[in-house]
């Protein structure tokens, strides 16, 4: 019982430790690109806070750090963002609400060519996770991010594009959009959104980087 308990919590610390430097990546760059989006359009709250860095403890909230590694729902500590410095108006709402999302994407895009890369060569399966759970967390970090449920970036991003009425009628949802995100999760809705799409999303980068490469 105790070799076996011993090796169990073994390969526990070896898959945490696999996993986590994907998951801070992730949020990392994910909060950065809001800040730095926020930045360029006018608004130096991020910058004078801080949070112009990709160094994850400048983005973790430890309790919310601590449900995603556990619970597998949390969430990062969410930049700041004055929204009256913004000098383009609601299309710098929307730059900044989608500056997450396109950076997490990017960067599991152009993980997949190094993910093929390390499969061709026969990569030590560790290395090879690491880079596939790098992978893994952008796009799954990504699409969760475009539920168009306040608080999430789709919602701040769909409020840019619609008439003024009916933005602030889907701000007025943000009250219970914790709520309910909890009950898509509790029921396994999440998982039944998200599956089909981070599926769809990962075969197309891989097919793109199998054909470049």
């Amino acid at each position: 019982m105790g070799l076996m308990g011993s090796e169990n919590i073994s390969q526990a610390i070896i898959g945490f430790l696999t996993y986590l430097p994907g998951l801070l990546i992730a949020i990392s760059f994910h909060e950065l690109a809001h800040g730095y989006m926020a930045y360029l359009q006018g608004d130096d709250t991020a910058k004078l806070q801080g949070r112009l860095t990709i160094d994850p403890l400048a983005h973790i909230d430890p309790i919310g750090f601590l449900m995603l590694i556990f619970v597998g729902f949390g969430w990062a500590k969410p930049v700041q963002i004055n929204y009256n410095n913004l000098k383009n108006g609601r299309l710098s709402v929307f730059l900044v609400s989608i500056a997450g999302v396109t950076v997490n994407f990017i960067i599991a895009f152009l993980a997949t060519f190094l993910l093929l890369f390390l499969h061709n060569i026969g990569a030590h399966p560790i290395i090879f996770d690491m880079v596939r759970y790098l992978v893994m967390f952008n796009i799954v970090l990504g699409v969760f991010n475009l539920i168009p449920i306040p608080p999430l970036d789709g919602s701040k991003a769909l409020g840019s594009l619609l008439p003024y009425k009916w933005e602030l009628k889907l701000m007025q949802f943000e009250r219970y959009g914790y709520i309910f995100l909890i009950v898509l999760l509790i029921t396994g809705g999440i998982s039944k959104i998200l599956g089909p799409i981070v599926y769809l999303i990962s075969n197309l980068f891989i097919n793109i980087a199998s054909i470049i490469i």
